[in-house]
Formats: structure tokens, sequence, C-alpha cells
């Protein structure tokens, strides 16, 4: 059953993440989450004076690449293109990029097992470290106002973390398998029964906005595979782009697709 698990996604780049991060002026850290720790890439602050928006964005990064064959678990799954990490180096807000557990160096850290990267990666072990994280780096009492933005397995993750992380005004997801099991049964893979599905989660407080964003050329995540999602979550916006895949063309559209949705409400 293993060798059925599914893979995620995966090309070549041409920089490391943290040579492309650096080389657009962004810090790095390293945040402790619960019971791992968590890379974070950020912008620093405005300097003094400057009118700063009121929000943050928060980039969570898709599955990489948990698979090397069908038949092989990877020893580490991080994406050679971070395409996340190169949708936020676009957006000129504030923004805050999160790595998943056992990424982004990690993989051999203590606890580290390639379930948390398989079948487990959208496991409540997952979210709960990266809702910890996120709560490290923005402590509550001087947070703004938080939108999730997710590409692929990260819109899974971005809408499991909104419904526990406080202070989240809106969800914006790309390519975003949303129901979970739909995906892994269109591609015949065995289903990851160590994760949840926002497909059968309960809806989001409706004062969360959500925007779900797919391409009507996505093969790796075809529009209808979230029809379940849309039916749970009737106060959602989905936009179908022609002319779209799974990777192209997000980044070079970004973050003109999402327009007025993507900046964050005033409070």
């Amino acid at each position: 059953m293993l060798s059925l698990l599914p893979g995620g996604c995966a090309t070549d780049l041409d920089q490391s993440a943290d040579a492309l991060a650096a080389s657009h002026g962004l810090t790095r850290e390293v945040a402790p989450g619960r019971g791992f720790n968590h890379l974070i890439y950020r912008r620093p602050a405005l300097p003094a004076g400057t009118d700063e928006p009121r929000g943050i964005h928060v980039y969570l990064e898709g599955d990489g690449r948990p698979w090397e064959t069908r038949h092989r678990m990877a020893s580490d799954p991080t994406p050679k293109n971070p395409l996340a990490l190169k949708l936020m180096l676009r957006d000129p807000a504030p923004v805050l990029y999160v790595a998943r557990p056992c990424y982004q160096g990690f993989a051999h850290a203590e606890g580290c097992r390639p379930a948390l990267w398989t079948r487990d990666r959208y496991g409540p072990e997952i979210v709960q470290s990266m809702v910890s994280a996120i709560d490290r780096t923005l402590p509550p009492s001087e947070r703004p106002p938080i939108t999730l933005i997710g590409y692929s397995g990260g819109g899974v993750l971005a809408m499991l973390i909104a419904e526990r992380l406080e202070g989240v005004d809106q969800v914006i997801t790309v390519a975003a398998n949303l129901d979970i099991d739909a995906w892994t049964d269109h591609h015949g893979y065995s289903r990851l029964t160590g994760s949840l599905n926002p497909a059968r989660q309960v809806p989001l407080d409706p004062r969360i906005r959500q925007l779900h964003l797919s391409g009507d050329r996505d093969r790796e995540v075809p529009p209808w595979a979230i029809e379940r999602f849309r039916a749970v979550n009737p106060d959602a916006t989905f936009k179908n782009i022609s002319g779209f895949d799974h990777r192209c063309c997000w980044i070079a559209q970004w973050p003109r697709i999402p327009g007025e949705a993507l900046l964050p409400s005033p409070r």
C-alpha cells in the first residue's frame, strides 16, 4: 500500500531557498513549534514612520518531494522549486514564510520520520506544530490581521491552520488539493490515513474570508476534484483561471491574480 502513496510537485531550482531568500533581502530564523523546529523567512520591518499595511501575509509551501519513486520514500522532502516562496517574493505586503516540520534542512532532526511527509503530511501533529511556530513568531498580543496563503498542499494546511490560529482574517489557496480523498482517488494513490481532510471539516467561521484559485489546465488537482469542499464551504469564493495549470503561470501573474482579495480588510 505504501507504494501507492502520493508524491508531490518538484522541478529543478536554480537557487536554494536560502540563497533565493537572501538575494531578496529576507531574514532567516528558526522558530520552535510543538516538538519541531520550523524555518522562517520574513521581510524586515519597514523604517519608522513608514505607512505599513495593517495585515501580514503568511505563506505556506507545497508538499515538495515526499517520494523519490513510487516505491521509495524521500529522505528529505524539501521542494527543489519552492513556488510559494517565489510568490511571496513578489508580494509587496509584510510577509512571513513558514516551513513545515522536517523540511528545509530538518529532515533528520529528532522526531522526524517519513510518515510526516507522506501519509501524515496534513495530520494534527503537523498542523499543531505550525500553529505553535506562528504563535511564537507573531505573538497574539502584537499580531496584525493574518492572511494565510498556501500553494498546493500548503493550501490544505492553510485551511486546517485557519480554524486553530487566532487572528486569521482570510485564506487564499493556489492549486490546492482541498479534498485529499478525491485527489488520492483520482491519481490511484492510497489515501493519506494520518491526515485531516478540509472537505470533511466543519466550515470556517464565515468572518474568515476565503479565496480558492485553480487553473483550468491543472491535471495534478483538476478543478472538479474539490467539488465536495465547495459544497461544505458555501461562503468561499472560487476562481478558475483560464490557461493556468498546477505551476503555470502563478508566479508571473502574482499578486495581480488575487487582486483586491489579497489585500487585508480594514479593522
